[in-house]
């Protein structure tokens, strides 16, 4: 059974699906670029509990590379990046922490990092070529 709308055309026009690949652009209307990702990660497994409750600092000296070599600063892809931060394998919110290239500040909060949980924090930035 039809319905009023229907029999006055009162509805959304069909949408049309088509092979993107049959539309001809113009040359050189969108440019060819190549983005590299740059990831750089950084390791500390807590040597000792870590009271939150007046936040933390963590020094980037603490961290070890990937290759887990000292380091003794953060790599920071400003403004074309961002950086994450893992504790015990989670991912934290954005706001709860803070990355310089010298060290982890970690805000307040009422709760406890205790000794042997790994902290992570990823680097990523991107390079255009």
């Amino acid at each position: 059974m039809c319905h009023s709308c229907c029999e006055n055309n009162h509805f959304w026009p069909r949408i049309k699906a088509i092979d993107i690949r049959s539309v001809q652009l113009p040359p050189n209307d969108i440019p060819k670029v190549t983005i590299i990702p740059l990831i750089k990660r950084y390791f500390y497994i807590v040597t000792e509990n870590i009271d939150l409750t007046n936040g933390t600092i963590l020094p980037a000296n603490l961290f070890t590379d990937d290759n887990g070599n000292s380091i003794t600063e953060f790599q920071l892809f400003h403004p074309s990046g961002y950086v994450n931060l893992y504790i015990n394998a989670m991912m934290q919110e954005g706001g709860a922490y803070n990355v310089t290239q010298d060290s982890l500040t970690i805000n307040p909060f009422n709760a406890t990092i205790f000794a042997g949980t790994p902290i992570i924090i990823e680097s990523v930035g991107f390079q255009q070529i």
